[in-house]
């Protein structure tokens, strides 16, 4: 019998015979497999002999007119979607859209600021918004390089009282721990403007901004605080005591006090270094504590406790504990403060007592009171 081409032959060692394994044709199995496939690639009929080569390369072409006509309706369903980055371009360059930089906007704010051209509020809203920037140390230093920092110490001669509370402001935030700005303001004559502005009538606003950026200058600068000194800027705080309306500031002055004789005291109990060493003969020429005592600040903070706020007494009663090595002597005979002390205590002792009973065992009321009863034992 003839072998059909393709069947697999082997040769059967027994007989000597050769074997032929039979086609899915013959077995019966290519129907089965025939259907399958068929099922898998549709109705498609993929016998050659179906079909002529014209036919097939007609039927090629719409296959490929298909997949093309798909491609489309896609492209055109993306551009439904998406805008082509030409249009996107050339709306940004009409917004004029631009990312600028710290330095770009304050030489807008600057210019805008000393125009003779810009209104009272434009200039205003200038200051307002170059406060936020010199909060930042290399945006203060680029505020002093473009010639901003002596702009607004000028502004503290300005009549306008609004103008004048801005500009402190300003000098206040670029002076704020920048010991380069602190330098050249004072070069400037910002101090002397500053305390002019606290000796004279002006509004508490301004004064409050003023009493901001002397405190900024003052802060860890003893060249500063010696020529405050020398300046009567002890004497120019202690009228504003005298002054009605400035109740506001009074725990300001008290809070820059102790943290001026504080900068000393610790600076003094910190390890010697050569650096420190230096910056310990400076504060030796701030002469700061006689001159507190010589014009009677012990009485004038102390009398402060008799304010009824539970934060200003804290900070009042911080600083008597700092001030007793000095007004000792001058405490023991103040008869007020004695008084003033004995009735803290109590009120002190019955709101501890309360804030124990609600489970706070280390209440703020019993640190207040601790503190009362310090000073009474010290004297």
């Amino acid at each position: 019998q003839a072998v059909p081409a393709g069947s697999h032959v082997r040769l059967n060692l027994q007989t000597g015979e050769r074997e032929a394994k039979l086609s899915d044709s013959e077995n019966g199995k290519s129907g089965r497999r025939e259907e399958k496939r068929r099922k898998r690639l549709g109705k498609v009929d993929i016998d050659s002999s179906s079909f002529t080569s014209q036919e097939l390369k007609k039927a090629l072409a719409k296959m490929k007119e298909s997949e093309k006509m798909e491609r489309m309706a896609h492209e055109e369903e993306v551009r439904k979607k998406f805008r082509p980055i030409e249009e996107l371009k050339e709306e940004f360059e009409k917004l004029n859209v631009k990312l600028e930089t710290d330095y770009e906007i304050m030489v807008k704010l600057i210019g805008k600021f000393n125009s003779s051209a810009s209104t009272l509020d434009e200039k205003v809203a200038a200051l307002y918004d170059l406060e936020y920037y010199v909060h930042q140390v290399d945006n203060a230093k680029d505020f002093l390089s473009l010639g901003g920092l002596q702009l607004v110490i000028n502004g503290l001669n300005s009549t306008e009282a609004v103008l004048k509370e801005h500009a402190a402001f300003v000098l206040g935030a670029a002076l704020s721990s920048n010991p380069k700005v602190q330098i050249e303001a004072i070069e400037g004559g910002a101090l002397q403007k500053l305390l002019v502005t606290l000796a004279t009538e002006q509004p508490l606003a301004v004064k409050k901004k003023a009493l901001f950026a002397l405190s900024s200058m003052l802060r860890h600068f003893p060249y500063a605080q010696q020529q405050f000194l020398k300046l009567g800027g002890l004497q120019v705080l202690r009228n504003l005591f005298r002054e009605k309306g400035m109740e506001a500031l009074y725990i300001r002055v008290v809070t820059l006090l102790y943290d001026l004789i504080m900068e000393k005291v610790l600076l003094e109990e910190s390890q010697n270094g050569d650096q420190m060493e230096e910056k310990i003969q400076q504060y030796q020429q701030v002469k700061l504590v006689p001159a507190v005592v010589e014009q009677d600040w012990c009485v004038i903070v102390s009398n402060l406790l008799a304010m009824p706020e539970h934060d200003t007494r804290e900070k009042v009663l911080k600083t008597v504990s700092v001030l007793m090595a000095f007004c000792k002597e001058r405490y023991q005979g103040d008869q007020t403060l004695g008084t003033t002390l004995s009735l803290l205590r109590s009120e002190y002792e019955e709101l501890a007592a309360e804030e124990q009973r609600e489970g706070d065992k280390d209440g703020y009321f019993k640190e207040l009171l601790g503190s009362v009863n310090t000073i009474i034992q010290e004297l």
